[in-house]
């Protein structure tokens, strides 16, 4: 992933988005009486903000990936319109092709929300379909600026922008440019998305789509085939998307999300982030994978958010370090990881940890605190006993390396069967190596190696030593 996002963010793309822009209004607050003038909550309101709704949060995701943006949409002439414009342009948004129509209202939906809860939803809005006059505007600023996008997204929210003219044009306009055409659909009339690149209904509109039953597969098939798409994404909530094209195999890409707060605006984010990844030329499929992760992460925030690249790429880091069923991995395994995030600063220390007590738990503690991946390098038990002797270690290697890999400040476990790690830290090349407070003063293995050393110092009277001791006097 750290390959696919170095290029995302290098490639200055330029995204052209069609759809239906209105605001997002929020008005927050304490409820504890109800009203004497009805059986009804009273809301004191402490806190009241717009932001990017319907289209906008498309855009707001594109911002917060660094695309370049031009949006065509179209908007009332009232203080409303003035609110949104203002927004456009604070994140630098080219709303040239933002069309002021007097006979319709921006859009408004507004929410009082209290304790978390919603309250009650109220809109203004105008869901009629523009006039030709607007569709001629929309279309000469898209046909002057065409050359300008590396690619097209149309988000439909149904309120009227789409109109069948307007999308088949603009899908006839960009095919003959080789530029992809990308759609979040709405309703069930896909006729006037015939032969874009891709469009991307959930299992619900997709359904809807076509009166041929409930089978996922079958749907994405009839779409290409009846639409002449070059490929469907059907998005399935918990069971991650399906990708459909003409001729190919069925593809499954399963969802990466662990924690669902909230899917508002999840499609926004999946045709931003597909966007993005066409729009910089990156293949489809990678680009899903990263539609994936990013979309995992949206879901795992309260209310319409976005995402950012670093986001992802911690998000990808946590996901390969619990990959497995644990943290132990072999030499081989954690420096492939280790070669795809050099980025992040590499701990390495090591030791027998034969019986587990709180003195290591904080000595590891501390040791990660030195930077982003820790990896424990543990004796073999025949490495042990020529440390330790025969009687020893307590516990076997597996053992050890399990209840280390179940402690949360440890990202890799390995284990080393040399009388020294010197072999394991040339090999992994870690930026730091921690040793205990007992090496002050003497030559720490590895040291010629890593860039710095750390002395951590031990709890006092704990060790495995004097546990062993206490268990052998009580027998």
């Amino acid at each position: 992933m750290r390959e696919i996002v170095d290029i995302l963010k290098e490639s200055k793309n330029r995204i052209a988005v069609f759809g239906d822009i209105m605001l997002d209004h929020y008005l927050i607050g304490e409820t504890d009486r109800i009203s004497p003038e009805a059986p009804i909550q009273v809301v004191e309101v402490e806190t009241e903000k717009y932001i990017l709704g319907g289209a906008g949060n498309v855009v707001n995701n594109l911002v917060a990936f660094g695309s370049k943006i031009s949006l065509f949409s179209v908007v009332g002439d009232d203080e409303n319109e003035k609110k949104l414009t203002k927004m456009l342009k604070n994140i630098f948004v080219n709303i040239s092709g933002v069309i002021k129509d007097s006979s319709r209202k921006t859009a408004v939906k507004s929410r009082i929300i209290s304790r978390g809860q919603q309250i009650i939803r109220f809109d203004r809005e105008s869901e009629h379909t523009i006039s030709k006059e607007i569709e001629d505007q929309i279309i000469n600023i898209f046909k002057r600026d065409i050359l300008k996008f590396d690619v097209i997204l149309i988000s439909d929210y149904g309120k009227g922008l789409v109109s069948d003219r307007l999308s088949r044009t603009i899908i006839e306009i960009a095919n003959k440019n080789d530029i992809k055409v990308l759609i979040d659909p709405k309703g069930d009339d896909y006729l006037k998305y015939q032969n874009a690149y891709l469009i991307k209904p959930n299992r619900k509109e997709a359904i809807e789509s076509l009166n041929i039953g409930s089978n996922i597969d079958e749907i994405g098939l009839e779409l290409i085939r009846k639409y002449g798409f070059q490929n469907v994404i059907v998005t399935l909530s918990e069971d991650g998307m399906k990708l459909f094209q003409k001729d190919k195999n069925v593809e499954s890409f399963p969802t990466k999300a662990k924690d669902i707060f909230d899917v508002t605006g999840a499609g926004d984010t999946v045709l931003a982030s597909l966007g993005v990844g066409i729009a910089s030329s990156i293949s489809l499929k990678e680009s899903i994978h990263f539609s994936n992760s990013a979309t995992a992460i949206v879901i795992g925030k309260i209310g319409t958010s976005t995402v950012t690249y670093d986001e992802v790429l911690e998000y990808e880091h946590q996901e390969n370090i619990k990959s497995g069923d644990s943290k132990i991995r072999s030499w081989e395994e954690i420096l492939k990881f280790l070669e795809k995030n050099r980025y992040k600063k590499i701990v390495f220390t090591n030791g027998c940890f034969d019986i587990l007590h709180i003195g290591h738990i904080k000595y590891l503690e501390e040791a990660k605190s030195f930077g982003d991946i820790l990896i424990v390098g543990l004796n073999s038990d025949r490495s042990v006993r020529e440390l330790k002797g025969k009687t020893r270690p307590i516990n076997y290697e597996n053992d050890r390396a399990y209840l280390l890999a179940g402690l949360e400040s440890v990202d890799f476990v390995t284990v080393f069967d040399e009388d020294t790690p010197y072999k394991l830290i040339k090999y992994l090349k870690p930026n730091t190596l921690v040793k205990g407070g007992d090496y002050k003063g003497k030559d720490v293995v590895g040291s010629d190696i890593v860039d710095k050393v750390k002395l951590v110092n031990f709890v006092a009277g704990k060790s495995t030593s004097k546990i062993i001791k206490k268990i052998e006097c009580q027998c």
